[in-house]
């Protein structure tokens, strides 16, 4: 075999390790970009807020009660929404990436975030934690503001609120015990979470850095 040969099967098989390498990248980041969906931190939110708070001396048919309340209002109702949109063409996808196509999802999702806040009020839930859906509305005001001109990454939004729950809890002496780990590992589960949408070239470094200060400003100030 002469050296072009083996040149070229060396090329050639670190092309091939190069092509399952990016494969399992894109497959690991598309795994946490679904498990952390924005869909889905309300309920993340719910279950911080009441397993690790002072709300934990309720009962845990409560507790699963408002969970799944609210997982129904703010994850399972825009689900179905957002199927009958792509069935109605007016998104070409249920992830949503053309930024052109998420001014009815976002208009969905501040309704449904709105919707939560005003149902845990009714059922006087502590204002921090009404407030915590009313901020993830806000934050999706903001990013669907900013969408008309720039793509902001709402995954981001969606984790920086979970880590600002989390910080003001345990600011306001609200965690039913040291919330500072716990802190840590949601900004390191948000830092894969920012790496995936980067690595999947859904959004760029600068739109996942402001997604995740949109969601952590409107949630922890409000």
């Amino acid at each position: 075999m002469d050296t072009k040969t083996i040149i070229n099967n060396i090329e050639a098989t670190a092309m091939s390790f190069e092509a399952k390498a990016m494969r399992a990248i894109h497959y690991v980041s598309g795994f946490f970009s679904f498990l952390l969906t924005p869909m889905l931190m309300p309920t993340y939110g719910m279950i911080v807020a009441l397993w690790m708070s002072n709300l934990l001396i309720l009962t845990l048919q409560t507790k699963m009660t408002v969970m799944l309340v609210v997982f129904g209002i703010t994850c399972l109702m825009p689900a179905l929404l957002f199927l009958l949109l792509k069935k109605l063409k007016v998104i070409s996808e249920l992830s949503i990436n053309n930024r052109q196509e998420r001014l009815v999802p976002y208009i969905i999702m501040i309704v449904c975030y709105v919707a939560a806040a005003i149902y845990l009020f009714m059922i006087n839930a502590p204002e921090w934690l009404w407030m915590f859906m009313f901020g993830g509305g806000c934050a999706a005001l903001v990013s669907m503001i900013v969408n008309f001109k720039w793509k902001i990454s709402a995954h981001m939004a969606g984790i920086g609120g979970l880590v600002a729950l989390l910080s003001r809890i345990n600011a306001d002496g609200d965690g039913a015990f040291d919330l500072l780990p716990i802190i840590c590992v949601a900004i390191f589960v948000g830092g894969i979470l920012g790496t995936s949408r980067v690595a999947m070239e859904r959004h760029t470094v600068m739109q996942v850095i402001a997604g995740a200060i949109n969601g952590f400003l409107c949630v922890y100030f409000l």
